[in-house]
């Protein structure tokens, strides 16, 4: 991948996007599970509200800006031009297509975010949402490659999914909404919503990596020789080195810091709760950037033919 302007502002939205999906995955479910907390975890709840929010929209956006930069690679001309281009793009590119999807999906899950989903209907239609802004993205990249409805998309949707969850959660959980948790009065809720976020975390991460192996070996073309000949496997290697430190310090909470905060409910280890899924939060960002640099690279198996 050749490092002009143009490709380093689509790698930067990409990692955006992904951000900002996982951001909606992780703000949404936090607002579920802290709706029945009652008045305690109110200014938890705003939060994760508030994140809904301004995630959905900053996908909006951030969608709108891909698709010029990308028009303006595809069409050999400059930002200024690039509007006349993505018609075209829209209309008629495997890119276009799946674009269009996964932005039809990002402006349902906005609108469902503004009206606050409206019960159960309101609620399904937003996660309906979040399917087809998954399947969009899967039918963009590397995936779609080996057919529209392949196994390939389908495994990488779901890896868009997953990824989005486990990232989402530990996202706005550990930067936004557990730290309005963090007061004596409210110790028992964070307690509790804590204790889900490292469940579903741990469950979304062992569907993370069980397609994330099913991406590599496809990607890899079933040789190993592409991990250290390609550009495509120095990503994924570095790629898998930061989910493996994710992985770490989210077994550490897991395992160490959780359960001591469930015997002592002190505000000393409810500090070293938050700290280190800060921290996972802040690794979990480097994975999602890293991710949309692996997205811009020809997969590994290009470099033995």
């Amino acid at each position: 991948m050749n490092a002009t302007g143009l490709s380093i502002g689509q790698v930067a939205l990409a990692a955006l996007m992904d951000i900002a999906l996982a951001f909606a995955i992780g703000s949404a479910l936090l607002e579920r599970w802290l709706s029945f907390e009652g008045q305690l975890a109110r200014a938890a709840w705003q939060r994760a509200r508030s994140s809904l929010v301004a995630a959905t929209f900053a996908l909006v956006l951030s969608d709108l800006l891909w698709l010029l930069y990308q028009s303006a690679s595809m069409s050999g001309v400059g930002l200024g031009m690039a509007l006349g281009a993505v018609p075209t793009v829209i209309g008629h590119t495997q890119v276009g297509h799946g674009w269009a999807i996964a932005f039809a999906g990002a402006l349902l899950a906005w609108v469902c975010a503004l009206a606050g989903r409206g019960g159960r209907a309101g609620l399904a239609v937003f996660w309906l949402a979040i399917v087809v802004i998954a399947v969009g993205k899967a039918s963009i990249g590397h995936a779609v490659d080996a057919g529209w409805f392949s196994i390939a998309v389908a495994v990488q949707t779901l890896h868009v999914l997953a990824t989005g969850a486990w990232g989402g959660i530990v996202l706005a959980g550990g930067m936004l909404v557990l730290p309005a948790l963090d007061t004596s009065t409210t110790r028992s809720v964070l307690i509790r919503v804590a204790a889900q976020v490292s469940q579903w975390a741990a469950t979304a991460l062992a569907v993370v990596v069980v397609t994330g192996i099913f991406n590599a070996y496809r990607g890899l073309g079933g040789a190993l020789t592409p991990l250290s000949d390609s550009a495509w496997g120095h990503v994924l290697t570095l790629k898998a080195a930061l989910v493996l430190f994710a992985v770490l310090l989210g077994g550490l909470n897991r395992t160490l810091a959780l359960p001591r905060l469930r015997r002592t409910a002190s505000t000393t280890d409810a500090h070293t709760f938050n700290n280190v899924l800060h921290l996972e939060a802040l690794v979990i960002l480097g994975v999602f950037i890293v991710a949309a640099v692996l997205a811009r690279c020809p997969p590994g198996y290009t470099a033995m033919h």
